[in-house]
């Protein structure tokens, strides 16, 4: 039940600060109130939701100073992974991400942003396994979690870009340029990243007064 609950989160269907009523959760999953209570209670110890006595279990919603401190620490983890990656060059893996970044690139230009979160999450989970590091893989893994609902591509250009990004990624990890490699994956996270803080971090327009 948690899985399912973390997917419809991190595939948008359920926004930041949305409350995650019990009821409600349990119709739309057809099971009863307990599995979802006891997947509630794991998504909170990972800390995609937030659970607080006034309003129950809500999607955690990230501040400004928390999301910027979060990017930051994804981007230096998966330029870490990519430099790991470029190092290890393992054929079989990196036939799988030439096959993930092909069928993610072909999304992005036909616009279909429903497959555009699968084939995100596919690559980034290819070149985790690439970088052969559990422990690295696990950290990234939680990351990517509780930060997915801001990395989603906001329009087709921004996909179109993001996928150039993963191509230019691979290359490098293919060329075994490690240090490059790192580079273009931090950017990557970064830049990504950059538009979901700015928006964040700027303030809602004051209503306008009317005349009378």
């Amino acid at each position: 039940m948690a899985q399912e609950i973390r997917r419809a989160i991190l595939d948008g269907r359920y926004k930041p600060g949305e409350r995650l009523v019990e009821d409600r959760l349990a119709r739309d999953f057809g099971v009863s109130r307990n599995p979802v209570r006891e997947a509630l209670r794991a998504l909170a110890s990972e800390g995609l939701i937030e659970v607080t006595a006034r309003r129950g279990a809500a999607v955690a919603a990230l501040g400004p100073q928390a999301a910027h401190e979060m990017v930051e620490v994804r981007a230096a983890l998966e330029g870490l992974n990519a430099r790991l990656a470029a190092r290890r060059r393992d054929s079989v893996t990196l036939a799988r991400l030439q096959d993930v970044l092909r069928c993610g690139a072909e999304s992005a230009r036909s616009g279909r942003p429903d497959r555009l979160i699968e084939w995100n999450g596919r690559f980034h989970d290819a070149l985790a396994a690439a970088g052969s590091n559990k422990v690295l893989g696990d950290l990234m893994r939680s990351l990517r979690e509780r930060t997915s609902p801001f990395f989603a591509p906001m329009g087709r250009s921004r996909a179109e870009q993001s996928w150039a990004e993963h191509a230019e990624i691979l290359k490098a990890v293919i060329a075994g340029d490690e240090d490059l490699a790192c580079l273009l994956a931090t950017r990557h996270v970064l830049g990504a990243g950059t538009d979901y803080l700015r928006e964040l971090e700027t303030p809602p327009a004051a209503p306008r007064s009317r005349r009378g």
